[in-house]
């Protein structure tokens, strides 16, 4: 007997779901590997779209995600919070495989990142321009989507994209 996949083709509905997450979110949970012992590892970071609608965050070099990232790019990011009522697994979520890229305090997007975050993000002026904080672009590489019970779809870097939601 074969077994039917519980993943469902991806539409534009799922995009448009998973557009969504990635714009309310303002925290998610990054998961690393360890450089030292090669072991996964979990935080919360803040999180915040950049202009072209790829996932950023603002993180320091004193945290062990930081020098994670450092060490192997790859990462995995979860978004989507629960609902105030109800099983919290019934409420969508997305979890992006994605790849780290440090973006330098010489680049010629630092200063329109910084003030984009800042917006949105006012008590960080306090914070960013210390010299170890640095921002970091999470590009999605493919994503898998849990839009409640029973609507699992597996989207790709392009199904992110805003231009195609």
């Amino acid at each position: 007997m074969v077994e039917k996949s519980p993943v469902r083709p991806t539409d534009d509905e799922a995009r448009g779901l998973a557009r969504a997450l990635l714009t309310e979110a303002r925290h998610g949970a990054l998961a690393v590997l360890d450089p030292e012992t090669g072991r996964p590892a979990v935080t919360r970071i803040a999180v915040a779209l950049d202009l072209e609608g790829t996932p950023l965050t603002l993180v320091s070099d004193l945290s062990s995600h930081t020098r994670a990232l450092r060490a192997d790019p790859r990462a995995s990011l979860l978004l989507g919070e629960p609902g105030d009522r109800g099983d919290p697994l019934t409420y969508p979520r997305i979890t992006l495989a994605v790849e780290g890229a440090f973006v330098t305090r010489d680049s010629p997007d630092h200063a329109v990142l910084r003030d984009h975050w800042v917006a949105r993000r006012p008590k960080s002026k306090l914070y960013v321009d210390f010299t170890d904080f640095s921002f970091v672009r999470l590009r999605p590489a493919s994503a898998a989507l849990n839009g409640g019970f029973g609507k699992a779809f597996e989207l790709t870097a392009d199904d992110l994209h805003s231009r195609n939601v």
